[in-house]
């Protein structure tokens, strides 16, 4: 729950950053002052992107959320037990033990989306971020093309 509301916080001040870029973008435009003008129209891209990081994030983090629920219900979330440090991140040579099962399930099963979420999950539990997300982002496109 203090993820979700984290999320909904970082989301909301985005959202009023986007909305405030904007809002000074299109007074510069309306300017009418050349300069003014050519930084209200690069000051439009900065909430376009913006808008976009925020709508692809928690689109991920919803579609992630619900795998997740959806493993927890059939009984395949792993059921390793892992030991958190102080700093509240996991045992790093645990994690890091359980890992190449994880990897030969994806290589035995390379088509199942399960296995690519729990592959995400090892990778999440020895710390590497941009492993996990990919690994997850293949799960969710894997769940998606199997509709």
């Amino acid at each position: 729950m203090t993820a979700r509301l984290g999320v909904v916080l970082m989301a909301a001040a985005l959202a009023l950053y986007i909305v405030l870029v904007a809002q000074r973008a299109w007074l510069l435009l309306a300017s009418g002052e050349p300069i003014a003008i050519a930084m209200g129209a690069s000051l439009l891209l900065l909430p376009v992107l913006g808008a976009w990081g925020l709508w692809r994030e928690l689109r991920f983090g919803s579609r992630a959320q619900t795998l997740a629920r959806r493993l927890e219900a059939e009984g395949g979330l792993p059921a390793e037990e892992i030991d958190v440090r102080e700093s509240g991140r996991p045992d790093r040579a645990q994690a890091d033990a359980l890992f190449p099962a994880y990897r030969a399930d994806v290589e035995a099963h390379p088509d199942d989306w399960r296995a690519w979420f729990r592959l995400g999950l090892a990778y999440d539990g020895a710390g590497d971020r941009r492993r996990a997300r990919h690994a997850v982002r293949t799960a969710i496109a894997l769940e998606r093309s199997d509709r």
